[in-house]
């Protein structure tokens, strides 16, 4: 379980990530947000909705539907701590089905984080309740995958795999607090309007598709505080092109802190072909993990 992984504190090794659990576990410190931006416009059909600016919450509760509408994206994404003067981002790329709610991303690993130079990307499936990674290391034999239920973990796969699942990311935006509309801007040639606010874990979990109510049900539970702040930017069709959030949670140990990780998820080539399947049982690896 990633929350239960953070431990240490963050004097001693400033930070790093494990690979246990899942791919992230990170001992210590604060994060800074990561402003990259991605190309893709995408055009949209003029049936779609607009952004209406004046009716925020509207617009963010419908978000995730949207998405589902548009079918399927492409996806960056980027996982940042920093602590100890050390800047740790762990980064991914893929495609996503927003209908099926199922995903394929390629997760790469800085070099201290998986104790190799030569450490090979980890290949995630993402799909409702589950996480399978595939180049796992720890002792899964290269041509095994691994399957973690999300729904079990403490963070619902927020954190766990090194990306936030993008209609998790999305979802997170229903039922937000305290949202104002910070203006236009552009991103990747595209026109996008931005809000900020704060999601609540608990309120979104119980607004959520039932796909994604187990794993945010769980983080609601996981996290030692409700509240996510987040920047989330949608184009004028109202589709999430970019969103930004900032998890918190609590550190154990002697040196017991709060720590803060950046999830950064940037969408487009919407309507992008995504074709994704899932591993046969014999191929899923159910032998010991090692610790560390």
């Amino acid at each position: 379980m990633v929350v239960q992984q953070y431990r240490d504190g963050g004097g001693a090794r400033a930070a790093r990530v494990l690979a246990v659990a899942g791919v992230i576990a990170v001992t210590a410190g604060c994060v800074g947000a990561d402003g990259g931006s991605t190309g893709g416009g995408g055009s949209h059909g003029s049936g779609q909705r607009a952004v209406a600016a004046e009716r925020p919450l509207d617009t963010l509760d419908r978000a995730a539907d949207v998405l589902a509408e548009a079918g399927g994206a492409e996806a960056r994404t980027s996982m940042e701590t920093a602590a100890g003067g050390t800047r740790v981002t762990i980064r991914g790329q893929g495609v996503y089905d927003f209908r099926t709610q199922t995903g394929r991303l390629k997760v790469v690993l800085p070099t201290d984080a998986a104790g190799a130079d030569d450490h090979r990307p980890i290949t995630e499936l993402l799909a409702p309740g589950a996480l399978y990674m595939k180049n796992r290391g720890a002792g899964v034999p290269d041509h095994k995958w691994v399957r973690i239920d999300t729904t079990a973990l403490k963070d619902g796969n927020l954190l766990t795999g090194g990306v936030t699942d993008p209609m998790a990311a999305a979802e997170l935006l229903r039922d937000a607090g305290d949202v104002t509309y910070v203006g236009k801007s552009e991103l990747a040639g595209v026109t996008v309007h931005h809000y900020r606010g704060v999601a609540d874990l608990g309120r979104a979990a119980r607004a959520a598709s039932p796909q994604s109510r187990g794993a945010l049900s769980a983080a609601a539970k996981g996290f030692s505080r409700d509240a996510v702040p987040f920047d989330a930017y949608l184009d004028d069709a109202g589709r999430l092109r970019k969103v930004r959030h900032r998890f918190t949670f609590a550190t154990e140990g002697q040196e017991a802190a709060e720590v803060t990780v950046v999830s950064t998820l940037l969408l487009y080539g919407f309507g992008a072909p995504v074709a994704v399947k899932l591993p046969d049982e014999d191929d899923i690896y159910t032998g010991e993990i090692r610790q560390g």
